[in-house]
């Protein structure tokens, strides 16, 4: 009965991967266009090996410009204080928006998170930039997506991924500590982004 609760979670991750999606649709991403992964050490590759990065193996499956504007760290509010400036600077043609985790480890306001990520949103509204949207998980003893990231989803209508980093993250053998990623889950990261992207009509 043990090894059978041990494999729940692969099984999950499976149907997540597989399952058929639904959510917005995209305009096709030009040859030349720009995808802004913006986030915090998930982003920036914090356990990875050089080019290993979910961005940069992304930008290899996609052939596309993924930037990675990934800084380890970094809370929501600080994502916030930079976002504007950053897309003034990079001009993408779609954002990949994966922020939250450094907040929910130093237990700050769950109203806090969701509104520096509703303005995110909005900016990006504003600019008519699409968003994909990661949701990540609150501390809790079952590692379960903080709800603000269904209700955002819900109110922005971004192409959202409500569990796969969830389900990564209860796998040992895709992580390199307690709370980053490996060179495999980078991998598989990438890989369930290039998936949904090519569902939404971007790739």
């Amino acid at each position: 009965m043990k090894f059978k609760w041990l494999l729940l979670p692969v099984i999950l991750l499976a149907i997540i991967t597989f399952w058929p999606a639904s959510g917005p649709s995209f305009a096709p991403l030009a040859s030349d266009a720009r995808i802004l992964a913006f986030g915090d050490s998930l982003t920036q590759g914090v356990g990875a090996s050089t080019g290993m990065d979910y961005p940069s193996q992304l930008q290899r499956m996609s052939g596309r410009a993924v930037i990675n504007a990934g800084i380890s760290g970094e809370t929501s509010s600080q994502g916030l204080t930079r976002f504007s400036r950053v897309l003034d600077e990079t001009a993408p043609d779609l954002i990949i928006l994966l922020e939250g985790g450094n907040d929910f480890l130093r237990n700050s306001s769950a109203a806090q998170v969701k509104a520096n990520l509703a303005a995110m949103l909005a900016e990006a509204q504003r600019r008519d930039i699409p968003v994909v949207l990661i949701g990540v998980p609150q501390k809790s003893i079952w590692l379960e997506t903080a709800p603000l990231y269904e209700q955002l989803a819900a109110q922005y209508q971004p192409l959202f991924i409500e569990d796969f980093l969830t389900e990564l993250l209860k796998l040992s053998e895709v992580k390199s500590d307690a709370i980053h990623l490996n060179d495999d889950g980078y991998r598989r990261l990438a890989e369930h982004l290039y998936q949904r992207l090519q569902q939404a009509g971007a790739l």
